[in-house]
């Protein structure tokens, strides 16, 4: 995927106020100089935890670890990827983004919208919903539109929690609206709202019930279009908006606007077929349900998901429960999505009624005076649903006889791979010896040729993600091994905490000459080692003082490895443990020097206790021996006067 500009991340970080889109989160107060605090949007919590320090850019949560800069709070609160949040800062900030090129010559992404254009098609699409929804309510032509939808089980407030709307026969009904607006015919055609008809335009949905196709922000990107007359211009009994700067088939899912905190929450998502099903299940009380727009659930929906449900190995794993249709299309649908199972860490599911029922049927058939016992149904769909390798075996062996030994070996064969791909090892065994028993063999004949699934290549994976589209970090050498975490029992990383802090926060109440005296070996936590080594990289002193603060920070991040990122985030909002100058606004001289004192003394008794250890272990007429015995004197003589200036 084509990379945004590094210049131009740098200037969406230094013009987005941190604080304005925090507040749009949390509510904030002050929590001393220079800081603020609030509950973390991130995880329950009752007393604040959270903190941001406006001037550096950056946001800590001490609960629950979560921290970084405006970008990655978007990333994390909205659910997107590295290269839509700069998009949408940059949106609101006014400032067009450059792409770089992927081959020479060639415009990385030529075909991104201009900022001011990407804003027009938004808002035309949001004027656009406005109107369609207003004509399915009010127009006497709507009335097409309202029976379909009350024949599906929904009412007018149904309709309006949805946004649906209706398009006028007419043909030009929503182009001469939106011209009536101010929008151009060259903006109504590169949003996909209209057609080049003869001379002039026409509207692109006619005489359809339209939903609203929105992206993760929340904004109206394009339109989901059933028929309604059998004379309808297209023959297509769903028509989507076709694919703009704005809008990328792959790339949303219906539904997931209004999803994507529940989503994330409850760490389930339920994927069914159509819009009718989406609006049947959030009414029935299950909110985690989204659909795809006119294409089949494939890597890039995987993608999207991934990053709200946090699946990742190590975690408890998250739930991905499929609503198939019980019909031959339904089970080859689910069949598709068990071959793309092993690109999730979660647990995928699949629910199928049993009379085939989808969702919006159940909906329909359903009984009560409110919305959750009209719904039970639908819920009772999705809390029954099986594992979907459970589903894969069954379907894949339903073809089979097994009443012919020919045919038991054969439907071994295709199952042992559906077997071998079930994440869970200790799962594995058994059922496996479960399937042995369906098909009437013996068990370890069975597990022989799992295992020889197992052991078979499989083909090369694909990398998910670009780095981008993750965290935005570029791609670099192999993993560094994990750095311990500095132990803050011990004073002297206490002391060597509140150094970094200090050289974050204040750098320039740091004298020059000690933050390059000071080898950043001297220091006990390999964690704090790596900060401080960037503070020195990154201009010591003198390099922090050319630049915002904002600025200093993102320069020691650049040269600090990702690992040690959050830490740096902590340090640079948690609160010194010394009250600051009332004249200068900074920490006062006699704290950081003691600070500095005691880092450099801590560092010179190491050095004295290594060199005690290599001079006991030194012969008497080594030639070292008075080299070191020299070193040892001088090491003596400056911890004194370290010990001196500390009283």
């Amino acid at each position: 995927m084509p990379r945004i500009k590094n210049e131009d991340v740098q200037a969406v970080k230094e013009r987005a106020s941190i604080e304005e889109v925090v507040r749009d989160h949390v509510t904030l107060r002050g929590a001393g100089v220079g800081a603020m605090k609030g509950l973390c949007p991130f995880h329950d919590e009752k007393t604040p935890s959270f903190q941001i320090r406006p001037a550096l850019g950056t946001y800590h949560c001490f609960g629950c670890g979560e921290g970084g800069d405006v970008i990655s709070f978007l990333q994390e609160i909205d659910h997107l990827t590295f290269s839509e949040a700069v998009e949408r800062l940059a949106d609101k900030l006014g400032i067009t983004l450059r792409y770089e090129e992927t081959r020479p010559g060639e415009r990385g992404r030529g075909e991104q919208a201009p900022v001011g254009q990407r804003t027009r098609l938004m808002e035309a699409h949001r004027v656009a919903e406005e109107f369609y929804h207003e004509a399915l309510l009010s127009s006497a032509e709507g009335r097409k539109g309202r029976d379909f939808l009350r024949d599906k089980g929904f009412t007018g407030a149904h309709a309006g929690t949805f946004m649906v709307g209706y398009a006028p026969r007419e043909g030009t009904a929503l182009v001469s609206h939106l011209r009536g607006r101010g929008f151009t015919e060259e903006e109504l055609l590169l949003g996909g709202l209209a057609n080049r008809r003869g001379r002039g335009l026409s509207d692109r949905f006619q005489g359809r019930v339209l939903w609203p196709i929105r992206a993760i922000t929340g904004d109206t990107v394009g339109f989901g279009a059933r028929r309604l007359y059998d004379d309808d211009w297209s023959p297509a009994k769903y028509l989507n908006t076709s694919e703009t700067p704005i809008y990328k088939k792959t790339g949303v899912l219906y539904g997931l606007d209004l999803a994507k905190r529940a989503i994330s929450t409850e760490r389930t998502a339920v994927v069914v077929e159509g819009y009718t099903d989406v609006m049947a299940a959030h009414l029935s009380g299950v909110p985690t349900a989204v659909a795809t727009c006119g294409t089949a659930f494939g890597s890039d929906h995987i993608s999207i998901l991934r990053r709200m449900l946090r699946d990742e190995a190590g975690r408890a794993p998250a739930r991905v429960i499929f609503t198939f249709d019980g019909d031959a299309a339904g089970q080859k649908a689910a069949m598709k999505a068990f071959e793309q199972d092993q690109r999730w860490a979660a647990q995928s599911y699949v629910a199928v009624a049993a009379d085939g029922q989808d969702p919006n049927d159940l909906w329909l058939a359903g009984e009560g005076d409110d919305d959750e016992q009209r719904g039970a149904g639908v819920r009772e769909l999705v809390d029954g649903a099986t594992p979907l390798f459970e589903f894969a075996l069954r379907t894949t062996l339903a073809p089979y006889d097994l009443g012919e030994a020919a045919q038991r070996v054969q439907a071994m064969r295709a199952v042992a791979p559906i077997l071998a791909q079930i994440k869970d090892a200790t799962l594995r065994p058994e059922v496996t010896r479960d399937v042995a028993g369906w098909m009437g063999i013996d068990p370890s004949s069975l597990t022989t040729e799992v295992h020889r699934a197992q052991q078979r290549p499989a083909a090369p994976e694909r990398r998910a993600a670009t780095p981008e589209e993750g965290r935005g970090e570029a791609q670099g050498p192999p993993e560094r091994p994990a750095l311990p975490p500095p132990d803050l029992r011990d004073p002297v990383q206490m002391a060597e905490r509140h150094l970094v802090q200090v050289a974050l926060q204040y750098p320039l109440a740091i004298v020059a000459e000690d933050m390059e005296e000071l080898a950043p070996e001297a220091l006990r936590a390999p964690m704090h080692q790596a900060i401080w080594h960037a503070l020195r990289e990154a201009g010591g002193i003198t390099g922090a003082a050319q630049v915002s603060a904002r600025g200093w920070v993102e320069a020691v991040l650049g040269r600090t490895p990702p690992p040690v990122h959050p830490l740096v985030h902590e340090l640079a909002v948690s609160m010194l443990p010394d009250r600051l100058d009332p004249d200068t606004g900074m920490p006062r001289e006699a704290f950081v020097d003691w600070l500095v004192l005691r880092v450099r003394q801590a560092g010179i008794d190491q050095e004295i206790a290594d060199l005690r250890g290599q001079l006991s272990r030194a012969p008497e007429s080594s030639p070292d021996k008075r080299r070191l015995d020299e070193r040892l004197m001088e090491l003596h003589r400056e911890r004194a006067r370290l010990r001196a200036r500390m009283d």
